[in-house]
Parts: structure tokens; sequence; C-alpha cells
């Protein structure tokens, strides 16, 4: 008799808990990358910021849609892909702006160069848009002629998740190039470690497509190795600290 009267209670409360979950699971993504854009608008320096997390998480995102026309999963994974590419242009659009601006007198490239040399560092954002509209159309018409293919589909679903998986992978090897960790938002990877291991969480309890639990311990596993990165180059510092300091950039502590 006691539990049927707090049934009335742990319905709503389990039913609020889900939404808060899926809330957290569409929006919690793009958290991460507001501090790292408001330090990137209020310095006016993208050193410290790889791009091509940008184009990992477009990449990513992309072929996590395209499965689902393969295979459907949770709608608020669907909505989280469709949020972080909205996210990651704007990102791109606010970096490219950022790095013309910082360029005097260097030759514009664009993406109808085809020159493999500028990939993914054109002087307009409308070139990034043409690199991402193409990349979505091949893959969208691969995809279409190949839905009967269990084996394609769930190589494709891997795929996405792989990708994504190696998210912080450019931002582990700019951070070991330069030396350093400065100009990249340090409270960005803290919330990549939480959200990706919520995430990772949240895939394993709600029975998600296998990929998607395997690719986010790997997730948790990189986001770690950067903030090690943090850590050394902070205590141990791998150059002169005349060329660690940029009059423009954010330190990362």
């Amino acid at each position: 008799m006691e539990a049927d009267g707090l049934e009335w209670l742990v319905v709503p409360m389990h039913q609020l808990v889900s939404w808060g979950a899926a809330g957290a699971m569409v929006f919690g993504g793009v958290v991460p990358y507001i501090p790292q854009y408001r330090d990137i608008k209020r310095t006016q320096n993208a050193e410290g910021f790889s791009t091509y997390v940008c184009l990992v998480l477009l990449v990513a995102n992309i072929l996590r849609i395209l499965f689902w026309f393969g295979r459907h999963f949770e709608s608020p994974l669907l909505w989280q892909s469709i949020i972080m590419i909205i996210t990651m242009l704007l990102m791109l659009k606010l970096c490219t702006e950022v790095r013309v601006s910082n360029e005097l007198n260097v030759k514009r490239r664009s993406f109808s160069d085809f020159d493999l040399n500028y990939f993914w560092h054109w002087s307009k954002f409308t070139d990034y848009m043409q690199c991402v509209l193409t990349f979505t159309g091949v893959t969208g018409y691969i995809t279409y002629l190949s839905l009967d293919s269990f084996l394609f589909v769930e190589a494709l679903g891997f795929l996405a998740v792989f990708t994504e998986a190696m998210l912080g992978v450019p931002q582990l090897y700019r951070n070991y190039q330069n030396r350093s960790t400065d100009g990249m938002s340090v409270k960005m990877v803290l919330m990549w470690t939480s959200g990706d291991t919520f995430k990772t969480v949240y895939f394993i309890l709600n029975q998600a497509p296998f990929q998607f639990s395997i690719c986010g311990l790997l997730q948790v596993f990189v986001d770690i190795a950067i903030l090690l990165q943090v850590y050394f180059y902070s205590y141990y510092p791998q150059k002169p600290a005349s060329h660690t300091a940029h009059p423009a950039s954010t330190k990362a502590l």
C-alpha cells in the first residue's frame, strides 16, 4: 500500500530526471565551447584553439545523422548532432574572421583552389561552408545507395562515433607542437571531460548502439591526456617565458 501511495511521486520524478538527462545530452555538448568562444572574441586571438576540432565534430555529427537514417537511435542524440553542427559553424566563422584580420599581406586561399597544402586554412567562412556541404552531399548520396546494407550502416555508425572520439586529438597535437597550452581554454577541456563522462554513462544506461559506449570511453581518455598536458606544461615549461606569453592570448590556468 505504501509503495502504491508513493507511485504518484516516483513516476513524475522519473520522468523529470529523464527529461533533464535528455536536455543535458542535447545542449551539454555545446557548453564547453562557450568559454573558448568568449576568450577568442575578447582577445581577438584564435591561435590557441585548433579549428580541426571543428572539422572533427562536423564530420562526426554529419555521419551520425546519416547513421540515424539506417538505424534509428534516441532523438536527443540526433538533436545533439544538429545543435553541435550549428555551434561548430559559429566557432569556425569567428576563428576565420579573427585569423584573417590578424594576417597582413597573406595570399588568400579558397576551397575552390583544391590545394591540399591549405586544406582547412581558407580565408573566408563561405569556403568552409562549401566544403561541409560538399562532404554532406557526397556522403549522403553514398548512404542513400547503401542503406540496405547492414554492414555499411554499422560501419557508418562506428565511423561517426570514432571520429567524435578523436575530438581532442587535434588540440592534443597542437599543444604538443606549441609545447604549451596557452590560448586554450582549460574550462573547455574540463567541460569536455565531465560532459564526455556523463555522455558515456548515458550511452551505457540507455543501451545505445555499442559503438557509442566504446568510443565514449576513448574520448574520456583523450580529455584526460589534455588535462595532463595542462599540468605538465604549466609546472615544467618547455620554452622561455618570453615566447609563452602572447599579448592577445588567454592564460591556460
